[in-house]
């Protein structure tokens, strides 16, 4: 029995990875990667199509439970939650952007391998809460961030979450990536138990906290040399 492999699919991960260096529209980039995922699979349009439809079916839910998310935490922002956030981390003495940052890349990589992913995340808690906290305890030690300074404190802050969700959920052991290899893996031919495979991501977990929260503590010297260098001229 032939048992090749068509890796030709794997050309959508390429697709995201271009259109996400090119800056285009998220949700362009995953619909154009998908049209690419299913041509090179052999799909015909209509096929592709009905696939599309059927996923979109299936998460019809989803939009409602974002939407009342997003009222939620807007409707918290409107009454100062934003700004509670960025007074309470400066009354805490010796807090530091990016002691803040490590802080909540270890919580959301903890809570994440619990299978708790909603706990974080973009609208409901980096936007309201985690971005305001870093800028407070940044400006408390070092003053006013510049435009470019802001931008670049609110990406790591974004990226803290995105690290800490993707390397977390590996852990669990009922997370569809982790039940998607095993199915991949017991198709052909090797019983692996989930919990042997969650277990395994551990290393990557544990080597993807230590290069992150160097990043964010290397981010939070070179933006402070960059201050002390504008103070002596």
């Amino acid at each position: 029995m032939d048992q090749t492999v068509n890796l030709w699919p794997l050309l959508g991960i390429a697709a995201v990875i271009i259109g996400f260096l090119l800056r285009g529209n998220p949700l362009l980039v995953v619909c154009c990667a998908g049209v690419v995922t299913g041509a090179a699979a052999g799909l015909d349009p209509l096929a592709i199509l009905a696939k599309v439809g059927n996923g979109f079916m299936k998460t019809r839910s989803l939009s409602a439970a974002l939407l009342l998310a997003l009222l939620a935490v807007g409707l918290a922002e409107r009454h100062g939650l934003r700004e509670r956030a960025y007074r309470w981390i400066q009354d805490i003495g010796d807090a530091t952007a990016g002691g803040l940052l490590i802080v909540y890349l270890l919580a959301r990589q903890l809570t994440a391998a619990l299978g708790l992913s909603a706990q974080g995340g973009h609208p409901q808690v980096v936007r309201p809460i985690l971005v305001p906290m870093a800028e407070g305890a940044w400006e408390k030690l070092h003053g006013k961030l510049s435009d470019v300074q802001r931008t670049r404190l609110r990406a790591m802050c974004a990226a803290t979450d995105n690290i800490g969700l993707f390397f977390g959920e590996n852990l669990f052991v009922a997370f569809s990536a982790v039940i998607l290899m095993h199915a991949f893996m017991r198709e052909n031919g090797h019983a692996l138990d989930p919990l042997y495979l969650a277990l395994w991501g551990i290393p990557t977990a544990m080597f993807a906290f230590l290069i992150h929260a160097g990043r964010l503590a290397w981010h939070e010297y070179r933006l402070s040399r960059a201050l002390q260098a504008e103070e002596k001229e």
